[in-house]
């Protein structure tokens, strides 16, 4: 078993910290600081974001949801989304399988 705090692990904005990864899937805690934003993207895998703490806004197809302290959201693979910190905001994504089909590194050889 691996297990980790979530609220006092040390994370610092723009370099997110792995904390596993394997076939079936990655974790990946981050720190979005407040009013930046993780710009318009998608990713081949299922991603779930569990807003650990602080406030972060989703922008998804166009419609906004404010989501704080312990909301989870889940996007299928492909998916386009951008996300904005309210205030400093620690992230955790999950995403699965990791890769997802058509992600670059599948390609490397």
């Amino acid at each position: 078993m691996q297990q980790w705090d979530l609220l006092t692990l040390d994370v610092r904005a723009h370099h997110p910290q792995v904390l596993q990864s394997d076939d079936e899937g990655r974790a990946i805690l981050l720190l979005l600081p407040e009013g930046e934003s993780l710009q318009e993207h998608q990713v081949h895998e299922r991603t779930w974001m569990l807003v650990v703490d602080g406030e972060i806004e989703i922008d998804h197809d166009g419609e906004v949801v404010q989501a704080g302290r312990g909301a989870l959201a889940v996007f299928a693979p492909g998916e386009h989304r951008t996300v904005r910190a309210g205030s400093d905001a620690r992230l955790l994504l999950v995403l699965a399988p990791w890769p997802g089909e058509g992600h670059p590194s599948l390609n490397a050889a």
